[in-house]
């Protein structure tokens, strides 16, 4: 389970104006294990910045994260141990296989050969990777690169998994895949918090939706909260009502 209490952000002026820009301001939610949590909001609503305060590349400058009863602050390398993280910036080594991507960084949790081996067969077939498995990744699609991705940082058998937009840029039949593979991870009981600004992706996936805009959590609760509290019958009008705008939420 992750906790997320009061998390403000703010990043320094640019050019003339020099008044700090809040990134995010007061965020709060509980994400629970055996759930899909969705972020979901426009470009620029401060997802991928309270998501890498979630998994310990940021601090915040007021609030606290707590990842299965451990705080980020107060001990960050044990908290990314119970963390399996796709971030914003997804490349892969080169001039490895996907096979040698993923056992480097199962190494790099100090897992025993054999157990890195029987984990990357089960992520492969899980992912539909086997017919690239052993391929250099130079030259792989989008989909292809994305799957290598996840399954390195799913490698060491996280309870907790965060992916920032894991579904940008893939064609209809990955995007699918991906989608049976998330609920696989719902249903073995851990902890999935995805972000996203599209609509229709969030409501296919998640338990739970947090609505953020302006760098503020606007609203959270499942599908159906939503809509009564935005006082919509349709989900597409609850979304943008709760946003406050409709620049950036594509339907």
């Amino acid at each position: 389970m992750i906790v997320a209490e009061h998390l403000r952000k703010t990043f320094p002026g640019r050019g003339k104006d020099k008044n700090p820009v809040i990134a995010v301001d007061d965020v709060g939610f509980t994400a629970h294990d055996g759930q899909i949590t969705g972020l979901l909001g426009p470009n620029g609503a401060g997802k991928t910045t309270t998501l890498r305060m979630l998994y310990t590349l940021m601090a915040p400058e007021s609030g606290r994260v707590v990842v299965d009863g451990i705080d980020v602050a107060a001990d960050p390398e044990r908290v990314r141990r119970n963390l399996g993280v796709l971030p914003d910036a997804r490349g892969v080594y080169k001039r490895l296989t996907a096979r040698e991507n993923i056992d480097y960084f199962g190494e790099l949790h100090g897992m025993p050969a054999d157990a890195i081996a029987q984990r990357t067969a089960k992520l492969a077939a899980a992912l539909q990777m086997e017919d690239f498995l052993d391929r250099a990744t130079e030259g792989f699609s989008q989909g292809q690169r994305t799957k290598t991705a996840i399954a390195r940082a799913l490698i060491h058998d996280p309870r907790n998994v965060i992916l920032d937009e894991p579904t940008n840029g893939l064609d209809v039949m990955t995007t699918r895949g991906l989608r049976g593979f998330l609920k696989e991870l719902r249903d073995e009981g851990r902890c999935v918090i995805f972000s996203s600004h599209i609509m229709q992706e969030v409501a296919a996936l998640c338990d739970r939706i947090v609505v953020i805009a302006h760098g503020k959590v606007v609203a959270q609760g499942s599908t159906d909260e939503l809509r009564e509290q935005a006082g919509e019958t349709n989900l597409e009008d609850a979304f943008v009502k709760l946003i406050g705008s409709e620049e950036g939420l594509h339907a």
